[in-house]
């Protein structure tokens, strides 16, 4: 998610992000051996003497548990048991882990974190976490920079390790390409927006014109300005970590895109994630979605279903950016720190996030496990077998690194509040983001 955007919309949104994919969780047959502490190198939860249960907290479905992974790990561990809560809207699993770690208590072994809330957990909460960096057989060289820096705190902590990362390309329906005399091979459609979201909305327009009855261009205004927004560096916040939406290009680019695609009538005006925007995918109601990042592909096949096969597809986006995200991280107030560490680790490393990425569509924080063969040479059989491990690895090597602040998430939450407010009640551009200003100048006060 994060993300890790949301980089997010609204947390009750991210939670059907959750449901639709699972995160990234690996491991190195060398890590393994490392975490090892008897001869047993098959196994790295501890010396075996003593009967342990693990459990995970996790928001939506990870892919921890749907993929066998726990069972895998408990079979190497014979004296591990994993057990895992999930919330499924991260808007409460996030209001219940910040009342938890702020009285050190209830809190379970390996807690996750979404992108949007990471930069919260490195600032005011970071004292509540383990730190990586003081277990020896933790190796979190393997992931991308960017991702480990997210979740270092000022004083150098590294608190998190990363599950997944969201590259984006821009998903699209062939049959109604066709129809608007639009190509519909993935790299003609590619170099179609390759000039920019300019181009991307050009072609709106041509939708528009040529295109079926009823059928809108893209989702959402939301979506757009996620997808404009998500590609640069300073977005919410800027360099010096200073909150600086209202003079930011990206979202002044990105507000005015959405803005403009909304006017124009492109968009299908709904809110992502809700169950009138499932429904409109499920029906065709929609042509685009312009921020659709590696997990999004297992969302769409299961709202759309055996109607949208072959029919969705999928090229690259204009802009390279990153949408969703999250990590796993060790309360200190844990029965188990050490065993959860270990099982932490395992759960992050390489080769098992390569195979999440082929069954689940996690696209890997490792950059290990992104040039693993079995992720570059990755196909997607729903979306026309759609070369997804090239698209989404091309995408993620030109990922932004976002500076990412504790009130990211509500500033996300906001602005896309903000642009349905003027879809759904026909606001004016300038009317809309005055309604946004007032409303974040309460929320996010400092």
């Amino acid at each position: 998610m994060r993300n890790t955007p949301r980089t997010t919309l609204r947390s009750r949104r991210r939670a059907g992000r959750a449901l639709a994919v699972g995160m990234a969780a690996v491991m190195s047959t060398a890590l393994l051996g490392a975490c090892s502490s008897d001869d047993d190198s098959d196994g790295d939860g501890g010396n075996g003497d003593e009967e342990i249960t693990l459990r995970v907290g996790v928001f939506g479905q990870f892919g921890f548990e749907e993929s066998g992974l726990y069972d895998e790990y408990m079979e190497l561990n014979p004296h591990i048991t994993i057990e895992q809560d999930s919330i499924t809207d991260n808007g409460d699993y996030i209001t219940q882990l910040r009342t938890r770690l702020s009285q050190n208590s209830g809190l379970l072994d390996i807690q996750a974190i979404e992108i949007g809330n990471i930069a919260e957990m490195t600032t005011e909460l970071s004292d509540r976490w383990v730190d990586f960096n003081e277990y020896p057989d933790v190796d979190a060289s393997h992931f991308v920079e960017w991702k480990n820096q997210q979740a270092t705190d000022p004083d150098g902590r590294l608190i998190g390790l990363g599950t997944d990362i969201g590259p984006t390309g821009i998903c699209y329906r062939t049959d109604f390409f066709e129809q608007a005399g639009l190509p519909t091979d993935r790299d003609e459609v590619t170099e179609l927006f390759a000039g920019g979201w300019e181009d991307y909305l050009a072609v709106g327009d041509q939708f528009a014109a040529e295109g079926p009855e009823g059928v809108a261009f893209l989702d959402s205004a939301g979506g757009m300005f996620n997808a404009v927004v998500s590609g640069y560096e300073e977005r919410y916040y800027n360099a010096e970590g200073e909150i600086a939406y209202e003079d930011t290009e990206a979202v002044a680019t990105g507000w005015e895109l959405a803005t403009q695609a909304a006017e124009a009538g492109l968009s299908s005006g709904l809110e992502q994630f809700q169950p009138d925007w499932n429904q409109a995918m499920a029906n065709g109601d929609f042509a685009t979605l312009p921020s659709c990042p590696a997990w999004m592909l297992g969302y769409i096949q299961s709202q759309a279903g055996e109607g949208g096969e072959d029919v969705w597809d999928v090229a690259q986006s204009p802009v390279p950016s990153n949408w969703g995200g999250a990590f796993v991280g060790v309360p200190e107030a844990g029965e188990n720190k050490d065993e959860a560490v270990a099982l932490a680790a395992w759960l992050t490393a390489p080769e098992q996030l390569a195979k999440l990425f082929t069954e689940r569509g996690s696209y890997p924080s490792s950059a290990e496990a992104q040039q693993l063969p079995e992720v570059l040479e990755a196909t997607h059989d729903y979306f026309n077998d759609a070369p997804i491990g090239q698209i989404f690895s091309q995408a993620a090597a030109d990922v932004p690194t976002t500076v990412i602040g504790p009130y990211d998430q509500q500033i996300q939450e906001g602005i896309t509040d903000g642009l349905l407010a003027l879809e759904q009640n026909d606001l004016s551009p300038d009317d809309a983001w005055d309604d946004v200003v007032s409303a974040l100048d309460n929320a996010v006060a400092e």
